[in-house]
């Protein structure tokens, strides 16, 4: 009896390993710019203006080889018109709390001249952007 248990065991086909579900992938979305961009988490607050400084965390690569240009270990301000073209109009796109990733062109990066030291000339960027606040840059004093 027991030697007909294990051959039947032995001839059962194995069960196929478990399918796992992934969650669908955030859209990307190109704007009339040639910009990129998908939402990988968004945010419930406000959307900035070119006259507000953010707070952010970042990292960039270069889009060639995914070499890392630079990141901040801590929250980063920026004034959102005096950064390039590309990060300007990316901050434009998002919600505070946000969390985005961007394409951005060498055109609305560095273009040619590259950022020397850390971007080649005419290289495509990605940006991961978490928009933490949003404030209004600091004025200089009145004489």
């Amino acid at each position: 009896m027991l030697l007909l248990i294990a051959t039947a065991l032995q001839a059962a086909a194995p069960l196929p390993a478990p399918e796992i579900a992934r969650a669908p992938e955030p859209p990307i979305v190109t704007t009339g710019s040639g910009l990129r961009f998908q939402v990988l988490q968004p945010g419930t607050g406000r959307r900035p203006t070119r006259a507000d400084a953010v707070q952010v965390l970042f990292e960039v690569r270069l889009a060639a080889d995914n070499r890392l240009v630079e990141s901040t270990p801590a929250p980063s301000g920026i004034p959102v018109a005096g950064s390039i073209r590309g990060v300007t109009e990316a901050l434009l796109l998002m919600n505070q709390g946000g969390r985005y990733r961007f394409w951005v062109p060498a055109r609305l990066a560095y273009g040619r001249r590259g950022n020397p030291g850390m971007v080649p000339p005419d290289a495509d960027l990605v940006f991961t952007m978490t928009l933490l606040r949003i404030g209004r840059p600091a004025q200089p004093p009145r004489r």
